[in-house]
């Protein structure tokens, strides 16, 4: 078997290459490219240099030069924050603009000719994809989200999706006891997603019935971020959410063909019970007091 930390380091050589880490001109535009991520920070919203230092990990002496670089070049300006003279912000100029909107240009421009270069490009998406989260696993972030948004149905059709080939006969969504998306959002109930960067990577909803109790459905995580324990973290953020709702009871139902997660359940304390619904699909039925 070849040495997985061999692999591993081989992979950060490759990477380093391609993207040009140790370049004293990133995609030609006359600066490294740690420069060259500060702006393109800024350039996607990004105006406070705290949120932006601990964005992109950097100590503070680095992000200072780097700051007094682009400063210097014309490319962004720097101001104390109104309310707290402690903290400043920074925006960029029309120059500063100009090269941000280069970089994403020319970075569109390699990604698009790495993925031309590969004969088979959802393949390696998905590795990528696999990478990213693995390496960004601290930073997924959850959000609540309107279950009808268009980032909610590409997870939720993922999701029917997965369940179609693992449950025996397949799956139709009309036969499951769909939720109303009016009881997935506050304060009935509400749909939270995890974001891995700007990559959805996971999701669970919460169908509430206006009197204490509601329902856990749709739980999913993408293959990109398995193994992370995000299946975890989204139950701890969908109780957690269910309190501030002041709901009281929850419940859910899996299918048998699902053992990750009906080991999940039992793992967080979910007490097994009689079954609660019709739903042709549900083998398992489970409730949970939250105190």
């Amino acid at each position: 078997m070849l040495d997985p930390v061999a692999r591993f380091r081989r992979f950060a050589r490759a990477v380093t290459t391609e993207i040009g880490a140790l370049d004293s001109s990133f995609l030609g535009r006359g600066r490294p490219l740690g420069a060259a991520r500060v702006l393109n920070a800024i350039g996607h919203g990004r105006s406070d240099l705290a949120e932006i230092r601990n964005f992109l990990r950097l100590d503070s002496g680095l992000m200072s030069r780097l700051l007094r670089g682009l400063e210097e070049e014309g490319l962004i300006v720097t101001t104390p924050c109104s309310d707290d003279a402690r903290r400043r912000t920074v925006s960029m100029t029309s120059t500063g603009v100009r090269e941000f909107l280069a970089y994403e240009r020319l970075s569109n421009e390699r990604a698009k000719a790495l993925l031309d270069r590969h004969g088979h490009h959802e393949a390696l998406l998905s590795a990528l994809d696999l990478v990213a989260s693995a390496l960004a696993s601290d930073r997924i972030a959850f959000r609540v989200e309107d279950p009808r948004a268009e980032v909610s149905r590409y997870c939720l059709g993922q999701y029917y999706e997965e369940l179609a080939g693992s449950f025996e006969g397949g799956f139709d969504v009309t036969l499951s006891r769909d939720p109303d998306p009016e009881r997935m959002v506050p304060p009935q109930g509400a749909f939270l997603l995890a974001m891995s960067d700007d990559l959805p990577v996971g999701c669970v909803g919460l169908k509430g019935n206006g009197n204490g109790e509601a329902e856990i459905k749709r739980l999913w995580v993408s293959p990109a971020a398995r193994g992370l324990g995000l299946a975890y973290r989204l139950m701890e953020e969908v109780e957690a959410t269910a309190r501030e709702l002041s709901i009281t009871t929850l419940r859910l139902d899996t299918n048998r063909a699902l053992a990750g997660a009906l080991h999940l359940y039992r793992r967080l304390g979910w007490t097994e019970i009689e079954r609660f619904n019709d739903d042709p699909y549900a083998d398992f039925f489970f409730e949970k007091r939250l105190a």
